[in-house]
This record gives C-alpha cells, sequence and structure tokens, in this order.
C-alpha cells in the first residue's frame, strides 16, 4: 500500500514560503513512520513558476503537481480551491498540510469544507499513532492544555502550521516526477472576488525571525511607553522586539508581524530576553526553540521561568531602566 503526503507549495511573487520548505521536511518524518510506501508530493500553484521546482525536490517532494497560468498569478480561493479539490479527488492523498499563513489560513479551510474533511489548525507537533493517523497538536483552553485532533473517517486529514514550528531540513538533490495540471479553462473574469495587486509594507528593522537577540514584551510590560523602551534595545543591540498577543491586542506594539506565539511567528534567537510574561503555552510554542532564555518578571512562581534559563524577580521597569542606562 503506498500512502500520499502532500504539502501546498505556498508562493507570492515567484518566492516560496519557507513553511513549504519545513512543512516537506516534516512530511518526510512522517513518511517514516507510516508503514509501506509513502509518497511525498508538492502542490504549486501560479504563473511561470517551474523554476521552484527543484527547490521543492530538493526538501522531499518527489512528486510536484503544477497548476501555471496567468489566472493563478495572484492568488485568489475562488481560483485557487477549486483546482486543489478537484485534484484532491482525483488522487486521494491521505495526508495534506498547509502553511498557516494569510493564504495558507484561508485556502486550506475551504479546500477542507469542499472535500467534507477536517482541518487542524495552527498546529504545535504532528505525529503518526499506533493506529497510522495523524495526530494533530493544537494549544487548548488558553494554552493550558495541548489538545490532539485527528480525522479517522475522512480523507485527506488535513492540518495548518505556522512557519517556523518545524526545522526546514537539508537540501537532498533528487529528480522530480512533475505532473502539469490543466488550467486552461480559468478563468478569473466574472468571479465575485477579484485579485488586483500586491501592496507589501517592509518592516522597519531587522526582521523578528532573523533577530539574534529579541526581547519581548507581555502583557505585564503595562504601557506603550515600556514597548517603546523595548524597541529601543533591541534597535541599541541589532536585534528585534517582539510581543505577546495581548500586547498587540492592547495596541502597545504595532502588529501581528511583532507577535510570537501559535497565532503569530515561530523564532529562535541566540538570546531570548522576556520583561512580563506570563508563560502561557500560546507564546512558549512561538520560542521554545531559543538559545539563552532569559525572563523578568515580579513574581517568583510565574510559569515562564519553568522554561527560562536565568530568571530575574524584579520589577521590570527598574530593570528595563538600568538597562538602557547601561547600553547606549
Amino acid at each position: 500500500m503506498t500512502h500520499k503526503i502532500w504539502v501546498f507549495a505556498e508562493q507570492v511573487n515567484g518566492v516560496l514560503d519557507r513553511v513549504a520548505l519545513e512543512l516537506l521536511t516534516k512530511a518526510k518524518d512522517l513518511a517514516d513512520k507510516l508503514e509501506g510506501n509513502t509518497e511525498i508530493a508538492a502542490v504549486l500553484l501560479g504563473k511561470n513558476v517551474k523554476g521552484l521546482c527543484d527547490t521543492l525536490a530538493d526538501y522531499g517532494a518527489e512528486v510536484i503537481y503544477v497548476g501555471d497560468s496567468a489566472e493563478l498569478d495572484l492568488y485568489n480561493p475562488m481560483l485557487y480551491a477549486p483546482v486543489i479539490t478537484n485534484l484532491v479527488k482525483d488522487e486521494d492523498p491521505d495526508i495534506f498540510l498547509f502553511g498557516a499563513t494569510a493564504i495558507g489560513s484561508e485556502l486550506g479551510p475551504t479546500v477542507a469544507a469542499q472535500l467534507k474533511t477536517g482541518v487542524a489548525a495552527h498546529c504545535v507537533e504532528l505525529r503518526i499513532n499506533e493506529n497510522g493517523l495523524l495526530v494533530a497538536s493544537v494549544p487548548s483552553f488558553g494554552g493550558k492544555i495541548l489538545g490532539e485532533i485527528l480525522v479517522p473517517d475522512n480523507r485527506p486529514q488535513m492540518a495548518s502550521v505556522k512557519p517556523g514550528i518545524f526545522v526546514q531540513g537539508e537540501k537532498e538533490t533528487r529528480e522530480p516526477s512533475i505532473h502539469w495540471l490543466d488550467v486552461t479553462d480559468l478563468k478569473a473574469e466574472g468571479l465575485p472576488l477579484k485579485a488586483l495587486r500586491i501592496d507589501k509594507k517592509e518592516p522597519k528593522g531587522v526582521p523578528l525571525e532573523k533577530a539574534e537577540i529579541v526581547f519581548c514584551g507581555g502583557y505585564g510590560i503595562g504601557s506603550k511607553e515600556n514597548w517603546a523602551k523595548l524597541e529601543t534595545l533591541a534597535a541599541r543591540v541589532g536585534g528585534a522586539a517582539a510581543c505577546t498577543r495581548p500586547v498587540m491586542d492592547e495596541g502597545w506594539s504595532p502588529g501581528e508581524h511583532v507577535m510570537v506565539g501559535t497565532s503569530g511567528k515561530s523564532i529562535r534567537p541566540k538570546v531570548y530576553i522576556g520583561f512580563g510574561i506570563s508563560g502561557a503555552t500560546h507564546h512558549i510554542c512561538g520560542m521554545k526553540d531559543s538559545g539563552l532564555v532569559i525572563n523578568v518578571n515580579r513574581d517568583e512562581h510565574c510559569p515562564v521561568f519553568e522554561v527560562s534559563d536565568i530568571g530575574i524577580v524584579e520589577d521590570l521597569n527598574k530593570v528595563l531602566d538600568q538597562l538602557l542606562m547601561t547600553i547606549q
């Protein structure tokens, strides 16, 4: 029996999202746990995207389904979803993985609804159980527990994962089998939803996911003024400032692009310094692979100290002000 694990190879303007390569790496790990042969495939849609096939193959795709059309140049769920849904019906994959990105978080559930199957969203771990089923772990109840989601009776078993949750593996050159999809009849004209253009705004400073030093603020920082202090410290050392969801919800930080956690970004800096962070699973999942972890909190029993290499029990305002005076 041959199993099939698929990965949606998300790309924008001819650039693959790193989550596609991370998921292909994870797909190889899952394949090792399944009995019998397992075929790993990527689904690639867009315009003039053939050049991306070699990269997908290097990271594990043995088969690549390519839909290449000018109509697929800009992402539109009303065009992408039917192509993928029909392909799934024809090929019957066992597992289908999507990145939990702006595109994947819409496209994955849309495809799942059309196929009448289930999708586990924003997973932090994927594994194969003793019955050969995909088990997706998702933080639940405010991050206090990890819930396990299975889809035992429908196919494909679907899941989405944020970029950075899994590690991108090493390249291994291979020759993929490329299957060209017939998308000649695709027409965006007449659809109620039309993609016009992509407007991209580059964030200032070092991108959070590339920073070697990250200063992260939780709800305990208490104000926008303290958030500004974190940004100042990060700028002085060539690092980046990050936050938990409550900080973003309060409007203290500039937006989701600096949020760390299962609904934000996953980071692996050499040094992570947290201020006023409680230690909720939702956030910890996004920074657990950091190198040196330092946290400042006035509550000596705060759960965040359980995942810290160094814990400082002190008023974070005093520590912030001292750092600002020391680091010029």
